[in-house]
């Protein structure tokens, strides 16, 4: 039976990605579903658009009804940890309560569907302080910000919720960046300011936050694979969760390094307190062996790869005058 994909938040980063991956793929008989907030920015480029506001209950109940999808990928959601902090009612409203009202419409319209919950690795939080290796699934939950506590939150809910008989899967994907991600993340923030260094829209100065903390760093289009993966897998579900993640620790500073080696100019580097982050964790990494083992998956894309792609996304961006 072909299937019939429902991707929540396709107009985002990641669910650009994920739908030219799908495309790429060519699955077929397939049907992608591309679900997105009327008025939300970012366009659609694959995929059949539909409106799908998760925060209203109503409207996405009628979605799903009207797609029946096989399976269900949520990626929508508020990501960027300055806004979370911003409005957190606001953040616990389309992270929590939007996951609930998919989930629940799944679970009336779609009961057969394979649910593919989106979260992150910042539900962990507090617990990679007291960790110096790869965490796997079974880590504490800590959030320690309001994004990951409306995350951690609607993780806990689908694992409730499979007891009931969603077929969830919890993806816990690590940091992810690469070409299309907004300024409000580090890697993109210091791309898109080589890029106006390099135009001269800026002067010749890099202004960072913390670069001595350690991350696990993958690229968007390994992620996507994995969530690709994910979705075509004929033997998960049940409450499956998977973190997503290379293993390999980075320093933020090694993004800038790579990046000001690639710069067309001479750039210095200043601190800046306002791009200090509160709960800044010295370390986090994970231990990804169940997405190895379930899905085949690995990353592939090298770290240089992405830095150049991303920094190249940036030119672009600063040439049609569309970041400063």
């Amino acid at each position: 039976m072909a299937e019939r994909i429902l991707v929540t938040g396709a107009n985002g980063f990641v669910g650009r990605h994920l739908l030219a991956a799908l495309a790429e793929r060519g699955e077929a008989g397939a049907r992608v579903f591309a679900g997105r907030q009327t008025g939300a920015a970012g366009s659609i480029d694959q995929g059949e658009a539909i409106a799908l506001d998760v925060t209203d209950a109503a409207q996405v109940r009628s979605a799903v009804k009207a797609v029946q999808p096989s399976v269900v990928v949520h990626l929508a959601a508020i990501a960027a940890l300055q806004e979370a902090r911003l409005d957190p009612e606001r953040t616990f409203r389309v992270n929590l309560q939007g996951t609930m009202h998919l989930a629940s419409a799944v679970l009336r319209e779609a009961p057969g569907a394979r649910f593919l919950f989106v979260g992150t690795s910042e539900v962990y939080g507090g617990t990679f302080k007291s960790h110096t290796g790869p965490l796997d699934e079974g880590a504490l939950l800590d959030p320690t910000n309001p994004y990951a506590a409306s995350k951690a939150a609607a993780d806990l809910l689908i694992g409730q919720m499979a007891r009931d008989g969603l077929n969830a899967v919890r993806l816990r994907p690590f940091n992810h960046t690469g070409p299309g991600q907004s300024e409000a993340f580090v890697v993109p923030a210091f791309a898109a300011q080589v890029a106006r260094i390099e135009a001269g829209r800026q002067e010749p100065v890099l202004r960072v936050g913390n670069l001595d903390a350690l991350r696990d760093f993958l690229d968007v289009r390994d992620v996507a694979d994995a969530y690709l993966r994910a979705i075509f897998a004929p033997a998960i579900g049940g409450g499956t969760i998977l973190n997503i993640a290379s293993g390999v620790p980075r320093r933020i500073g090694e993004a800038l390094d790579g990046l000001r080696a690639l710069a067309r100019v001479d750039i210095r580097v200043e601190p800046d307190p306002t791009r200090m982050r509160p709960n800044d964790t010295p370390l986090a990494i994970g231990d990804a062996s169940r997405a190895r083992a379930s899905l085949g998956w690995t990353p592939r894309i090298a770290w240089e790869t992405t830095l150049a792609d991303t920094l190249d996304h940036w030119r672009k961006m600063v040439a049609y005058g569309q970041a400063g």
